[in-house]
């Protein structure tokens, strides 16, 4: 009786105790995968199975190769795998056309209500996973309805990591940084690695780049080259672990690790035991090098078969030629096959052949018949962001690339005109991308960091405890790996679909979100239009963001102009010089104008600071990483202003060029007076919020000032140059109005400087008009700058030089420079001049800038000199192959005033004014 009481009171409690075991117990999944799954889709199971735990699901991961008679199942899977077709899908499969593109996937609920995630290969299931994972993020629960397709667009989808520093070791040139926990204390750092490659499976990328001048040195130890390793014992033996923990990890995340190199720079003790220069530009190819990185790179693809290689042929090597072709077929390519071979593997590694400073179009026709995993790449705009309008030459390389037979890849590169400020311009990045396709015709796409490459993982922002890049440059990895995926997508929704993010971000609404978006949009505008329009190059020699000397904007070839930031890498328009002249002569103006710009950027960055502020006072989370995004957006808005009125500035100094009234330079002074101010209030902005403004802190540096040890580098150090700019200016009108003409400071002749010549030449000449300069042709000097006359040229054979080229052997009992002519002209026979766009050791003897140019006339053709500084001692210099005039020797302590003499017909030299 007692009994049955109990039972029946247990009865009466049931419907209590079910609805609360409904409540309270977690709904069961199955989440399963096929026997001997690929580690790509465990990866992508044990990331569902992770994120279903935390909305309160119980997950459970299941092998096998039969369905389970379940609804709650989840099942992941490759297109052929036998579990498909045990689910009855294998027909589905075969009728889904997209499941045929490599990384695609499908999710779907099957007639069972099971839910289906199917890849045409592992990465295509890890995407669907990826895919399922943002859809669960969204609607905060499994979806109850889900029917999707997708693959990308770009077949490769990669980042870029440097091993590389804002300054040199000592002892060491450019790019020379062996792999060791003192250089690289993050290389070492496992967590910081995983987090990255999260980030990077999230965002669909595929393939991470590591950039090193000559890593072999630090990977791999050769046994007819054991002293060439660079590092300790213990070292190599770390390099070894995380080389090989990097590379599984980023296999289980479908990325591809690819390994840069430079050609031809050696290990330092190699180069010490051969008594060679680790690098030397104008060496030609040796065995003993040839051999040497032969077996390293075998050594280093039998060691990390899976791993990819990405060569730069130029740089530490002589510019486009047929070394280059033999480098890459004879040296490079047998290389890797040889390691192959040793290693019994026949599938071929990817090898990316970047076309920096290399005819590669000839390169790959010669290498494609040897090898068939071949890709190239070269920058998108140069070493900046400038355009989505690419166009001109650079445009029919890329197109000529992307027909060569294999995939061309798009580098974002440096991204020297961006650094340090954010940027998150959605739109700008999207039109890019598009223009990757359309122009270029380009389908891959190879990212560097928004700034502060050479400083990774570390951003420049002067934070309590440092901030890493991933986290505070979020929306730049996101937005190019979005649209590198899929780049048409309609704009109305990507405003809601980035309005949302940041809305998410700062805990704001979907309004204040959208205006978030809208000031990274606009302040996106100003730094691409400033550059292409006034800039001086497109490199990481010019740090745009800490402004420009006037010199630079009304002289700029003095600078060593890259003329392709104008030709190519910006819609059509004028220079600021070519602006002034038609000015002058009254003729109309093509395209986009630095006065158009100068209108446009101040509107940019008045509704960049006007967005920020709109949403401010919505803004509940992350609230000191908003704060520093609105004080970049009035970086941005004082940037623009102090560069408007300063190009406005030049416009009135360039017309005094032309008329010769002192009340033009007058006009002027307003303006640079509201520059500076301008100026003035960014270095406040960021005198306590950033470490610096270039994470590039060495010689290579010019632009607006030579950075040498780590100096100008921040707006504080700059102020007092633009100040003291201004102040020379007044002084400068005051004198022409004192003097009453044009008073140029007049320039003391130079004074051959005696020095001990050990190489072959065929003996001197004396400058001036008549001089002869080459054995073997009469073409001479038409018309020379006064300040030349007299000097002791080195005659060398004209025909010599463009087959050989000239290597200079001599000895100075006291610091001397050498001066070089540089015709003023692109022909293959003459010898370009020094240019750090394509040679990281241009600058080693001070040689990159012009000294003064315009100032021969040989042949009909402007030459500039050029100056190679030496302390006293024996010195080599290999001058490479092609034409150019030895000018002669003079005292290093004697003063060398950089001007334009004006010998082209482009009119005087007004630099004085500032200087």
């Amino acid at each position: 009786m007692r009994i049955s009481r109990i039972f029946i009171f247990l009865v009466f409690l049931w419907p209590f105790f079910s609805s609360a075991a409904l409540v309270e117990l977690p709904v069961k999944y199955t989440i399963v995968i096929p026997d001997g799954a690929h580690q790509r889709l465990k990866f992508g199971a044990e990331r569902l199975s992770k994120a279903l735990s935390q909305l309160g699901y119980a997950p459970k991961i299941l092998e096998g190769n039969v369905l389970p008679r379940s609804r709650n199942i989840i099942v992941i899977a490759n297109a052929k795998d036998h579990i498909v077709a045990k689910a009855g899908l294998a027909e589905q499969v075969k009728r889904d056309s997209i499941l045929l593109e490599k990384e695609a996937f499908s999710i779907f609920y099957n007639q069972a209500n099971q839910l289906m995630i199917i890849g045409s290969d592992p990465s295509g299931a890890l995407y669907g996973c990826m895919e399922l994972l943002e859809q669960i993020k969204l609607q905060g629960a499994l979806p109850k309805e889900i029917a999707i397709t997708d693959h990308p667009e770009m077949v490769l989808r990669g980042t870029c990591i440097g091993l590389q520093k804002p300054d040199y070791l000592p002892g060491r040139d450019v790019y020379e940084y062996p792999y060791t926990p003192e250089s690289f204390p993050w290389f070492y750092d496992k967590a910081l690695w995983l987090n990255y490659l999260d980030s990077m499976v999230e965002n669909r990328y595929n393939s991470l780049y590591l950039w090193n001048g000559h890593p072999f040195s630090s990977l791999v130890r050769l046994a007819d080259y054991p002293y060439a390793v660079e590092v300790d014992e213990e070292t190599f033996k770390k390099n070894e672990e995380m080389f090989r923990f990097l590379t599984a990890e980023a296999d289980k995340r479908g990325i591809w690790v690819i390994q840069m190199f430079y050609n031809i720079i050696i290990p330092k003790p190699f180069a010490e035991r051969h008594h060679l220069k680790t690098q030397d530009r104008n060496r030609p190819i040796i065995p003993l090098i040839a051999d040497y990185t032969r077996k390293s790179i075998a050594a280093f693809v039998e060691k990390y078969p899976n791993v990819g290689l990405l060569i730069t042929l130029g740089e530490a090597m002589e510019g486009a030629g047929q070394d280059d072709v033999d480098w890459f077929t004879q040296t490079i390519i047998p290389g890797v096959k040889d390691g192959l071979k040793a290693s019994g593997i026949t599938t071929e590694p990817p090898l990316v052949l970047r076309a920096h400073d290399t005819d590669a179009p000839r390169v790959m026709k010669a290498a494609l018949p040897m090898y068939k995993n071949l890709y190239t790449m070269a920058k998108y705009n140069g070493e900046a962001l400038t355009t989505y309008t690419p166009r001109g030459s650079w445009a029919e390389l890329h197109r000529s690339l992307s027909k060569s037979g294999t995939v061309h890849i798009e580098n974002v590169h440096i991204l020297a005109n961006l650094e340090p400020f954010r940027y998150g311009s959605a739109d700008f990045i999207q039109k890019s991308v598009k223009a990757m396709h359309e122009v270029y015709g380009a389908n891959g796409l190879h990212l560097y960091p928004q700034a502060s490459y050479w400083d990774w993982p570390y951003t420049a922002d002067n934070a309590e405890g440092r901030l890493l890049q991933i986290n505070r440059d979020w929306i730049w990895y996101k937005a190019w790996a979005r649209y590198s995926w899929k780049a048409n997508r309609e704009r109305p929704k990507e405003i809601d679909y980035w309005g949302t993010l940041l809305a998410d971000k700062f805990g704001t609404d979907l309004s204040a979100g959208k205006a978030i978006l809208n000031a990274y949009e606009e302040s996106g505008e100003i730094s691409p239009k400033l550059l292409r329009r006034y800039g001086i190059t497109d490199g990481n020699r010019q740090t745009l963001t800490l402004g420009m000397l006037m010199t630079q904007l009304i002289n700029p070839f003095r600078y060593g102009l890259f003329t392709m930031l104008y030709e190519s890498e910006a819609p059509e328009g004028e220079m600021i010089i070519e602006y002034a002249e038609k000015e002058w002569k009254k003729q109309g103006h093509i395209g986009e104008t630095p006065l158009q710009i100068t209108e446009e950027v101040i509107a940019h960055g008045n509704k960049a600071v006007a967005s920020i502020n709109l949403a401010a006072a919505s803004v509940t989370k992350d609230q000191e990483e908003f704060r520093r995004l609105k004080n970049d957006m009035y970086c941005y808005d004082a940037m623009a202003n102090s560069y408007a009125d300063k190009v406005k500035a030049a416009l009135w100094v360039l017309r005094y060029k032309y008329s010769n009234d002192i009340a033009d330079l007058e006009k002027a002074i307003p303006f640079l007076q509201r520059s500076l101010q301008h100026y003035t209030k960014l270095v406040k902005l960021t005198e306590n919020d950033y470490r610096y403004a270039n994470s590039m802190q060495t010689k290579q540096r010019k632009i607006p000032m030579r950075g040498v040890d780590k100096t100008y580098i921040t707006w504080k150090e700059m102020l007092p140059v633009y100040t003291l700019e201004l102040q020379h200016f007044q002084k400068s009108i005051d004198s022409l109005k004192a003097a009453g003409t044009q008073l140029a400071a007049k320039l003391a002749p130079f004074k051959t400087a005696e020095v001990q010549i050990h190489s072959s030449f065929d003996g001197y000449y004396t400058l001036g008009k008549q001089a002869t300069v080459f054995t073997d042709t009469v073409s001479a000097i038409q018309e020379i700058t006064d300040q030349l006359l007299g000097l002791k040229g080195l005659k060398f054979s004209r025909n010599k030089q463009v087959k050989e080229g000239n290597t200079l052997k001599f000895t100075a009992k006291t610091p001397v420079k050498l001066l070089i002519g540089f015709i003023n002209q692109k022909n293959p026979d003459y010898l370009a001049a020094p240019q750090l766009e394509t040679d990281a050791s241009a600058n080693n003897y001070g040689q990159a800038e012009i000294k003064i140019a315009n100032a021969i006339i040989w042949n009909g053709m402007p030459v500039n000199v050029h100056a190679y500084s030496f302390d006293k001692g024996t010195h080599t210099l290999n001058l490479g192959k092609g034409i150019c005039m030895v000018l002669g020797f003079i005292d290093d302590l004697q003063v060398m005033r950089i001007y334009n003499a004006g010998l082209d017909g482009h009119g005087k030299d007004i630099d004085w004014l500032f200087e």
